[in-house]
């Protein structure tokens, strides 16, 4: 017996603070009606990646859908904007369970640092001075020292951002890996990152933390003056987004690669 689609009746409106984002949620709202986001079946974004990422952070473990239209720059992760037949492509799309990353992070006076990151845990050097990290994967270490500007792991659902930007590869959704990704390498010069299995866990400790300082963020959420990193994807935490059939982040990663 086919399963039956999902109707979603009970829609919330979320835009970015732009008038563009500002008037397509009021156009919508009046069309489709308007509940609150913690009363809604789904939650329509309406913006660019920037608010999606937002978004998903909102409602992570919540169960709720997230169905985004770009009214913003980029919008990889967005839907395309039209007005008409929302509730008919909402019953119609296709839905994809992501996994965030856990970053806990120590910094130098000792404190203990603990956020999601639906992208990536990215390690920045902080001053005109290259990082020396060495890192480890699963307890052992596998670069002793590595200088650079500095190194990320990212999630496949984060793989085209800023992965993509340091030259990292593009992983299908539904790869059970991350990227591990150096920053502007300097030594060792020939190593252009690693694919770890998703359920890796991922060190990172920085060597001369005080002469060469070094800031860890999590999607937005940035620490200063870290000595050592762990990044790991956690199972147990979720969001759901959808996408118009045929049109899914899985195709537009394809799409990506090939250059379209």
């Amino acid at each position: 017996m086919t399963k039956a689609a999902p109707r979603y009746d009970r829609i919330a409106f979320v835009a970015s603070a732009n008038e563009e984002a500002e008037a397509a949620r009021k156009e919508l709202a009046a069309r489709y009606g308007e509940l609150s986001v913690d009363k809604a079946e789904v939650v329509v974004a309406l913006g660019g990646d920037g608010l999606m990422l937002q978004t998903l952070h909102r409602l992570r473990d919540s169960g709720t859908p997230i169905y985004g239209m770009n009214r913003g720059s980029v919008g990889f992760l967005m839907n395309e904007f039209r007005v008409n037949d929302l509730k008919e492509r909402l019953a119609a799309a296709e839905r994809t369970v992501i996994h965030p990353l856990i970053m806990e992070a120590k910094d130098a006076a000792g404190k203990s640092h603990r956020a999601p990151a639906i992208n990536e845990v990215s390690l920045l050097r902080q001053s005109y001075q290259a990082a020396k990290l060495a890192i480890s994967i699963d307890g052992k270490v596998r670069l002793q020292e590595m200088i650079c500007d500095g190194v990320l792991v990212a999630t496949p659902a984060g793989s085209s951002a800023y992965n993509l930007s340091a030259h990292g590869p593009i992983l299908p959704l539904n790869a059970p890996l991350l990227a591990l990704t150096p920053i502007s390498p300097f030594r060792p010069r020939r190593w252009r990152g690693a694919l770890l299995p998703d359920r890796a866990r991922i060190d990172i400790t920085v060597i001369e933390a005080d002469k060469r300082p070094v800031s860890a963020v999590a999607d937005h959420f940035e620490v200063r003056s870290v000595v050592k990193v762990t990044a790991r994807m956690d199972m147990n935490s979720s969001m759901v987004m959808l996408f118009d059939s045929g049109h899914s982040l899985d195709e537009r990663i394809l799409a990506e690669q090939f250059g379209y």
